[in-house]
């Protein structure tokens, strides 16, 4: 009888295990359901926004130049020649803007090199004809808009001291932080002026902020001679250097929430 008893209990406990595997899978999948509904609310939420796009431009008097002059010497029979003729030459340079009120920390030097030169003949073989040296500094003109002619001067005075090199002029206003971010303002102030007539013609009510992107779409530090400054010729006894007006463009996009 005992026997027959153990046998008859071994389906109930067979039933239970597989009641208990059973369980707890569906509890295994049900948190795996959830998961992943919670995983896409908080990732990948989708966001109903609408941009709004403004502009603000701001017109300004450059207020700084940058020069970039130089001295070039060419074909000298020995290496210490040409950087000795190199160096008396631009301590005229150096001499020359100086006195014109250039403090000596507005003067960096920008390239300083020393190389061989090389004359090849028509059958291709090389020969060492002589030794270049080049310096280039620049020269950075502090308040052109109360020094009228400054920018002129510095380039007409390093050429008659020996300058053979004038490279070009860049012109760029200190206070440039300040000006890119009353443009900024501004191009917030045109995007929110839009706000209420674009959700109004869209039959939208918008919510809040939740995103802004900033582009520039015209910046300062514009050459006077060209994109990257081009050579200026140092035959004319009076170079003509414009300065003009530069703007400053910002463009924000606003995206605002729809309710």
């Amino acid at each position: 009888m005992k026997k027959i008893s153990e046998d008859c209990c071994q389906p109930k406990h067979h039933f239970f295990g597989k009641t208990v595997i059973l369980i707890c899978g569906m509890i295994l999948l049900s948190i795996i359901i959830v998961t992943a509904i919670l995983r896409e609310r908080i990732v990948s939420e989708p966001q109903f926004q609408l941009p709004i796009t403004g502009q603000g431009k701001i017109s300004y008097q450059p207020d700084i130049a940058n020069v970039s002059v130089g001295v070039q010497v060419d074909k000298l029979a020995k290496a210490d020649e040409a950087l000795s003729q190199l160096n008396d030459k631009m301590n005229k340079v150096y001499d020359a803007i100086q006195k014109l009120g250039i403090s000596k920390e507005d003067i960096q030097t920008q390239n300083y090199s020393l190389y061989p030169q090389y004359d090849y003949s028509p059958d291709n073989t090389s020969k060492l004809s002589g030794y270049n040296a080049n310096q280039v500094v620049v020269v950075k003109v502090r308040n052109i808009q109360n020094n009228n002619g400054l920018v002129t001067k510095v380039i007409s005075e390093a050429s008659k001291a020996g300058a053979n090199q004038i490279n070009g002029v860049t012109f760029e206003a200190s206070n440039i932080n300040e000006l890119r971010q009353q443009a900024r303002l501004k191009a917030i102030a045109d995007a929110r002026a839009k706000t209420g007539i674009i959700a109004s013609a869209l039959g939208v009510r918008l919510g809040k902020v939740v995103g802004m992107w900033e582009n520039v779409l015209a910046q300062p530090d514009l050459s006077a001679y060209g994109k990257g400054g081009a050579n200026i010729s140092v035959g004319a006894s009076s170079p003509v250097v414009p300065e003009g007006s530069q703007e400053l463009i910002i463009e924000v996009t606003i995206n605002y929430k729809i309710k």
